[in-house]
């Protein structure tokens, strides 16, 4: 069967931190949500958190924004994220599974699920951390689960049967979606959809081939000679 974007069954968030970047995605309807990180942040050259946090979501109201704290000690995370999540109702508030120290959060994920605050618990790779956070957020607020499958990948270790763990693991519980984080190409999209993911990020970079999907292999076979052939032509080469 023929994949197409439009056919796309999992929700497509956009990861990154340029403020016109997210603008320009935000007018695309295939865009069902965004997510943010101080890495992206810092790489965007976003000097004042705060600030890009309240520009960006005083135009974007009516789809999740994930934003994340960046405290290491736990009291002064939670109270980061209550100045977040009061940023809008759209908000979702990024928690970190551990800090640095390899301390879990989830005594602090457990306090905020049960102060209504809604939580994208993020940097997940392993199944025991998915159903320690599921169980701090289950029956509370709308939580994300963040499953960084491309990191994943990048061990060797095929991600699929683990994210297809992860979604029996949240089943029957409707305030809890898993995301496939860090998708490193389009097919990992197609991976997502097939498994029934709740949501995957993808960054501007990989939605530019979106399009692709889709395409014949004959026709792509031909486009590519044709750019060896161009390439070669401009670059005036001879033997």
């Amino acid at each position: 069967m023929t994949v197409s974007a439009s056919s796309l069954r999992v929700k497509i968030f956009a990861d990154g931190a340029d403020r016109k970047a997210i603008l320009d995605l935000y007018a695309n309807p295939l865009i069902k949500g965004f997510t943010t990180n101080p890495t992206l942040m810092r790489q965007a050259g976003v000097k004042e958190y705060e600030a890009f946090a309240r520009e960006v979501l005083a135009e974007i109201k009516d789809r999740p924004f994930s934003l994340e704290v960046f405290s290491d000690e736990f009291p002064e995370m939670e109270r980061q994220a209550m100045k977040l999540a009061a940023l809008g109702e759209n908000v979702y508030v990024k928690i970190p599974v551990t800090n640095t120290r390899r301390e879990s959060s989830a005594s602090l994920i457990h306090r905020l699920a049960k102060r209504g605050v809604k939580l994208n618990a993020t940097a997940l790779l392993t199944l025991e951390q998915v159903r320690e956070v599921r169980d701090q957020v289950a029956g509370g607020p709308p939580s994300i689960i963040s499953v960084f499958a491309g990191r994943i990948a990048d061990t060797g270790v095929d991600p699929v049967p683990l994210m297809r763990s992860a979604l029996e693991t949240v089943a029957g519980h409707r305030n809890i979606e898993i995301i496939w984080a860090s998708p490193r190409e389009v097919f990992n999209i197609v991976q997502a959809d097939q498994i029934g993911c709740h949501i995957i990020t993808v960054t501007p970079e990989l939605l530019k081939k979106l399009p692709m999907l889709g395409t014949d292999l004959s026709a792509l076979s031909l486009e590519t000679v044709r750019m060896f052939h161009r390439d070669a032509t401009a670059a005036g080469y001879v033997l």
